[in-house]
């Protein structure tokens, strides 16, 4: 279905039916330097991890609420998919280009004028936080213990060796951002993003029965779709070197290590705190045969050689950023690239027709904590990557809420 114009307000504003859905919680790059008091984010205490009582008395109504489920897909049936195009059978399309909720539709400005109302917009940002902590935890993903696990472990000692003061940062990456006042410029922030991405994952396959089953269908397309992309049109060119950027605290980063164990892979993100969470993460886990490198740089501009590396992977970092910046990480990535080398962009789909179908309470939370949105869906992403130079772009619905977009560096 789609949404007409004439809303009532009161059907926005009706929170107590309401449950978030964040994408993600990786980072797009940026470039203007940070007040000292970001850079030395001070540790949250655990009791900013509580719910205050005017949030969790409404959370027994928002846990009635179901998230417009797809249709089954069992995880056996994605691990043997032999293409893209039989990945993308898996799933089904709207009607529209994109939402009818982005862009500058009647519909989008009218949420646009109800969350730059400062009042309505803090009760979103306090709500959609802790409503996420609580769905969460209902999918049996410990988002509070890992949080605290996270908090008073060691991973403060990982700052100093991570950071690179050099690193310089926009306006918009020292804005609020996902209901975090210092946005992705502290320890709360790494400390629950690991959480966060599982969650995300929880939702694009609310059937799955487990985690690990809803990573298979998530993570897997997505790695299968780099690989099959890589094969059909690299020139049979090998994988050797991989970057991730906006690699938040590693997840994406560590799947592409465990996909291609002979590479070399470097995850890249603007946030040292992010980073310190990715290298403890990395050297309290298995050992690898080639670690994992992580750099702390803007990946518009990383400083890295032209031509070193063979695979650029960005995973749900883009609806983060304004068009301005995706497009230089797009030419960024192609200067980045060998002859054959691949881009592979993971992120929300405009197609999708969950998300085409939210409903008003939904895409106007998600709408709060998501600032750039709308130039993100507004963003012709395929005609970038084609003026960037990449040929052989290719689209896949890898999951009922995701796109991945490929393309090569000609030969």
């Amino acid at each position: 279905m789609t949404w007409h114009h004439t809303i009532p307000v009161t059907t926005i504003f009706n929170l107590s039916t309401a449950i978030p859905l964040f994408p993600c919680f990786t980072r797009c790059r940026c470039r203007r330097r940070p007040p000292m008091a970001l850079i030395s984010s001070p540790r949250p205490t655990l009791t900013s991890l509580s719910i205050p009582p005017t949030i969790e008395s409404s959370t027994t109504a928002i846990a009635a609420v179901r998230f417009p489920k797809p249709r089954r897909i069992p995880a056996t049936i994605q691990a043997v998919a032999a293409s893209s195009s039989d990945i993308a059978a898996e799933f089904e399309e709207g009607r529209l280009e994109r939402p009818a909720w982005t862009g500058e539709t009647p519909l989008s400005r009218l949420v646009g004028a109800l969350i730059s109302f400062k009042p309505f917009y803090s009760v979103l940002k306090l709500g959609a936080r802790q409503v996420l902590i609580s769905t969460a935890e209902k999918t049996n993903i410990p988002w509070r213990e890992m949080t605290k696990e996270v908090l008073e472990s060691e991973v403060y000692q990982e700052l100093e060796s991570v950071k690179n003061p050099s690193v310089i940062y926009p306006d918009y990456y020292l804005n609020p951002f996902h209901a975090y006042d210092e946005g992705n410029l502290s320890w709360l922030a790494a400390a629950e993003a690991e959480a966060a991405t599982m969650s995300m994952v929880r939702r694009a396959i609310p059937d799955a029965s487990s985690l690990h089953e809803a990573n298979e269908i998530v993570r897997g397309n997505w790695l299968r779709t780099i690989d099959q992309h890589h094969q059909r049109y690299s020139g049979n060119s090998t994988i050797r070197d991989i970057l991730d950027v906006g690699c938040s605290v590693g997840v994406s980063t560590r799947f592409l290590a465990d996909k291609f164990p002979s590479a070399q892979v470097t995850g890249l993100d603007l946030s040292p705190y992010f980073l310190a969470v990715a290298q403890f993460k990395e050297k309290n886990g298995a050992a690898r045969s080639k670690p994992i490198s992580w750099i702390h740089a803007n990946g518009e501009g990383t400083g890295l050689p032209s031509q070193s590396f063979d695979l650029v992977s960005i995973s749900y970092v883009i609806h983060e950023c304004p068009a301005r910046a995706t497009v230089n990480l797009v030419r960024e990535a192609f200067r980045l690239l060998r002859p054959g080398g691949t881009i592979a962009i993971t992120d929300n789909s405009p197609k999708s027709k969950i998300l085409q179908n939210l409903s008003p309470v939904l895409f106007t939370l998600m709408k709060s904590t998501e600032p750039f949105l709308d130039e993100y869906y507004l963003l012709d992403l395929e005609g970038s990557m084609r003026e960037a130079g990449f040929t052989n772009v290719r689209t896949v619905l890898t999951d009922p809420r995701h796109r991945t977009v490929t393309g090569t560096v000609p030969c």
